[in-house]
């Protein structure tokens, strides 16, 4: 059933929409009372090779557990067929995944858990090419006295489930009102989306990620949440699960949603996945100086970074829309229009962080971290 049906205007959510969204966030299911008999359900969560929704891939399936496990050691290596997912042949299909992180299931509910994966070989147990996570790992693990921390604000977009156009926007032809009224708004015909985000949010919340909150964005149908302050590796476990959260939501709810960087043609803004970051020096007394020697260490290597920073992003990095220039470096003082933002704050405190606002929405977080931390601090 599609819980967000198009509405007389089709432009916005009618009254309808907004209530039965409101409902099914506090939804169970049918058979949630049942007693599991002391059987845990694991749901395992790996990063496939493929597209599976959203311009994203990841996969998971169920193993039932005789009681919750204290750490991702605890767990048994799992294996699934690497040539339904695009990682392997059909001749030597087996791929394993090893358990890496451990969340609180918000769909199932305690006591049942989701397991965040990565995939390996099944002799060397060495990472499958689409295994990101490892080299990004090893970086960080180089300097762990650094500790590394990034915030990073992930832009989505929501889709209608019938026809391939973002919320908010005319099924039959036509644009919905400019840009303006949309980011940060509140009220029907501003806020569209609301109840996914929410819903989302508390997922999040209860699965135990990093978010540190969520807002309108400046086009129709438009969102963003901010996984972090999270150190190292943590940043892409948590920012991975927070997307197969935003998966699974908006699977519930009957919509779908895009990570694609320019979703709609035109005056529209993209959508990136800012990557805010700082280093322990840079945060002590005397770091502007550690921040601006890093970002010129950036700059010698912008389309280095640029080249893994997103599929797409050439659509977005236009220098419209509070972006740089793709193909010129650039960094300033509250300038959303540069490659790399300092903030205010962080220029007059002399220490702090900066952000990129290169990545693209679709970016891999395991990749990008693992570059700017090899860049400024290897």
């Amino acid at each position: 059933m599609n819980f967000f049906p198009k509405s007389k205007s089709e432009v916005n959510f009618s009254l309808f929409d907004v209530t039965m969204a409101a409902t099914l966030s506090a939804f169970r299911g049918p058979l949630d009372d049942l007693d599991q008999r002391g059987k845990i359900m694991a749901e395992y969560v790996w990063l496939g090779g493929a597209e599976t929704s959203g311009g994203i891939d990841m996969r998971s399936k169920t193993m039932t557990l005789d009681s919750v496990p204290k750490s991702p050691d605890e767990l048994r290596v799992w294996n699934y067929d690497g040539s339904s997912t695009g990682q392997a042949p059909g001749e030597n299909s087996e791929v394993l995944i090893k358990p890496v992180a451990i969340f609180p299931d918000p769909f199932r509910r305690d006591p049942n858990i989701i397991v965040l994966c990565e995939a390996i070989l099944p002799k060397t147990f060495a990472p499958i090419p689409t295994n990101t996570r490892r080299k990004a790992k090893e970086h960080f693990d180089k300097k762990p006295e650094l500790v590394p921390w990034f915030g990073i604000e992930q832009e989505y977009t929501l889709m209608k489930a019938d026809v391939p156009k973002p919320f908010g926007f005319p099924n039959g032809g036509g644009f919905p009102a400019p840009q303006g009224p949309y980011y940060c708004g509140a009220g029907h015909d501003s806020a569209i989306g609301r109840p996914v985000a929410d819903t989302h949010y508390k997922a999040c919340l209860y699965a135990g990620l990093k978010i540190a909150g969520i807002n309108a964005e400046v086009m129709p149908g438009q969102w963003e949440y901010q996984i972090g302050p999270s150190v190292g590796i943590e940043s892409g476990d948590h920012m991975w699960m927070s997307r197969y959260l935003m998966l699974r939501v908006c699977e519930l709810m009957g919509v779908n949603v895009t990570f694609d960087p320019k979703p709609a043609t035109g005056d529209w803004n993209g959508a990136g996945c800012h990557t805010n970051f700082s280093t322990k020096p840079m945060r002590e007394d005397g770091g502007y100086k550690v921040i601006i020697d890093a970002v010129e260490k950036l700059g010698v290597k912008h389309m280095e970074h640029i080249k893994c920073y997103g599929e797409g992003n050439d659509r977005r990095l236009t220098g419209a829309h509070e972006t740089a220039a793709i193909d010129k470096f650039s960094y300033g003082v509250a300038n959303r229009g540069a490659s790399i933002r300092i903030p205010t704050d962080t220029e007059a405190a002399q220490k702090g962080y900066f952000e990129d606002r290169r990545p693209a929405s679709n970016m891999d977080p395991y990749v990008v971290t693992g570059k700017i931390f090899e860049t400024t601090c290897l």
